[in-house]
């Protein structure tokens, strides 16, 4: 087993090194930002004064979609993804990445957990709001099948970033909306916990490596 980590490719992909090492940096700039300026709030301002009344309450069809997505970050959603991703790095040989798709998530949701009760924001003036897991974990999960096809085609520098980037956006804007529209958080905390994910998995990997190289 210590052979196999140790000589399997790079979670991190080099030509992705630089440019998530530098989108980390700033991620984790926005979520600190955004966690002092709504520290212990529970008030509607600013952007979110803005975007949430024009996406919640979110009406059917629309509605069941939302929750649909909202389920791959429950818990039992968020498993079988995990389950299914972890499946696919293994059957492509790709070790280390399959390690980072359990830890990068854990890490990802414990950075959401610890900094939920930390920061104090509320929602319907009891929920803790700021950032949202499920971004977070939608986001990571993104990100983890970028550095799977970036390794698997063998892409360089730009196409690998554009496209690790590419999916973070995606993921991250369609779980956001459904947590929005569900009125399960604002759309700052939408945006915490994408910028969590984008902190939180490029050094998970980069430790990942780290570790396995010396093994």
């Amino acid at each position: 087993m210590r052979q196999l980590v140790r000589t399997a490719p790079a979670a991190l992909p080099a030509a992705l090194r630089a440019p998530l090492a530098m989108t980390a940096a700033l991620a984790t700039a926005v979520v600190v930002a955004l966690g002092i300026l709504h520290f212990r709030d529970a008030s509607l301002t600013g952007i979110d004064a803005a975007v949430l009344p024009s996406l919640y309450p979110v009406q059917p069809p629309w509605r069941y979609v939302a929750l649909v997505v909202d389920f791959g970050g429950e818990p039992v959603g968020s498993v079988i993804l995990i389950a299914l991703l972890s499946a696919v790095c293994w059957l492509v040989r790709l070790v280390r990445t399959a390690v980072v798709t359990v830890l990068g998530v854990a890490v990802t949701v414990a950075v959401t957990t610890v900094l939920k009760p930390v920061v104090g924001r509320t929602i319907h003036g009891e929920f803790l709001s700021y950032p949202s897991g499920h971004t977070a974990l939608a986001t990571a999960l993104a990100l983890i099948i970028a550095l799977v096809l970036t390794q698997r085609l063998g892409l360089g520098r730009p196409a690998g970033a554009a496209l690790a980037l590419g999916l973070a956006v995606v993921a991250g804007l369609v779980m956001g909306w459904a947590e929005v529209a569900l009125g399960a958080h604002y759309p700052t905390d939408a945006l915490g916990g994408f910028c969590a994910a984008l902190a939180a998995v490029p050094a998970t990997a980069w430790v990942v490596d780290r570790v396995a190289d010396r093994l």
